[in-house]
């Protein structure tokens, strides 16, 4: 993690202004200056996975993208089992071949190669340039068909109906104003169109127990922030990180969408919340996966909400 974006153990350089779990900016100039707060918090930090492990091969090589992908599907794995390829369980891959696919923040393309490949026709937007430099990288490494444009997906250029597919995942909650994003949404999915989208989930174990009790009161982060809000946002990585309830994001979304499907996941992390160090990888190691997804998943104790959506 880039120490400009992450210090003393916590997240920093948040957009002004953002104060609480779901808040939309106030005015068009809140927004401006909350998206350019996300770009160069994102430009600076990308998505690689090296937290807490640098990745030891060139950026851009084969090596790189492949450690990536290593790393990050087979953390998923532990709460989304794959049957064949990562994330089937949420990706109808057979049902590619006949749709025109949109993807909402590429990163480093780990999702954009597993989609592109398989898709009649793949585009993929991020808000950095940084982003979609380097998944622009892993096609041409790759040899995978795509197109990858650096755009702010609340002003995307594409015709209405260009679409009948998005995905996103771990994205639309970052960005300056979540409602705004989801109305360019619709706006670019043909009728009947469908889209997958994980964001943030705010349930009674992260906020009243983890961040509640154990960060705020316990390790004295309250008094330092003043607030759980503030708490919460220190431990989570962008400018903004929103998080909703089930009924929250139907709220949002229910006049654009018919929410087809709802589903809780969420890492073991979610639920062994101690420091990072030896103890808990031991004890990350111990606990079966099926006993964390019945805690994550079963039990909706889990950070991700997925939701699937139809276009009304």
């Amino acid at each position: 993690m880039h120490e400009q974006n992450f210090c003393g153990g916590e997240f920093v350089n948040k957009a002004k202004g953002f104060d609480g779990p779901t808040q939309l900016p106030r005015d068009n100039d809140e927004r401006r200056n909350w998206q350019n707060a996300n770009r160069a918090w994102w430009q600076s930090t990308p998505m690689r996975y090296d937290w807490r492990e640098e990745i030891a091969a060139d950026a851009g090589s084969k090596a790189y993208f492949e450690e990536i992908d290593r790393r990050f599907f087979s953390s998923a794995a532990n709460y989304l089992p794959p049957r064949q390829r990562p994330f089937d369980a949420l990706i109808d891959f057979e049902g590619l071949e006949s749709k025109d696919v949109l993807e909402i923040g590429v990163g480093q393309g780990s999702h954009a190669a597993l989609i592109a490949a398989r898709a009649k026709s793949f585009t993929g937007i991020d808000l950095t340039e940084a982003a979609a430099a380097m998944t622009r990288k892993r096609f041409e490494q790759f040899g995978i068909p795509g197109t990858i444009i650096q755009m702010d997906a609340e002003e995307m250029s594409f015709a209405d109906g260009s679409f009948d597919l998005i995905w996103s995942w771990g994205v639309i909650h970052h960005s300056a104003d979540t409602r705004r994003l989801l109305l360019e949404m619709h706006r670019v999915l043909r009728r009947g169109g469908t889209t997958t989208v994980m964001v943030y989930h705010h349930n009674w174990w992260n906020f009243g127990l983890i961040y509640g009790l154990i960060k705020g009161i316990a390790q004295g982060q309250l008094r330092k922030h003043r607030s759980l809000h503030r708490v919460v946002q220190a431990a989570t990585d962008g400018a903004i990180g929103r998080y909703y309830s089930v009924h929250e994001w139907c709220e949002l979304a229910g006049d654009l969408f018919h929410v087809e499907s709802i589903r809780i996941l969420g890492q073991k992390s979610d639920v062994i919340f101690l420091p990072a160090g030896l103890v808990k990888d031991g004890l990350q190691r111990a606990l079966p996966d099926s006993a964390a997804r019945l805690l994550t998943n079963n039990l909706r104790m889990g950070s991700f909400l997925v939701a699937h959506m139809r276009k009304i």
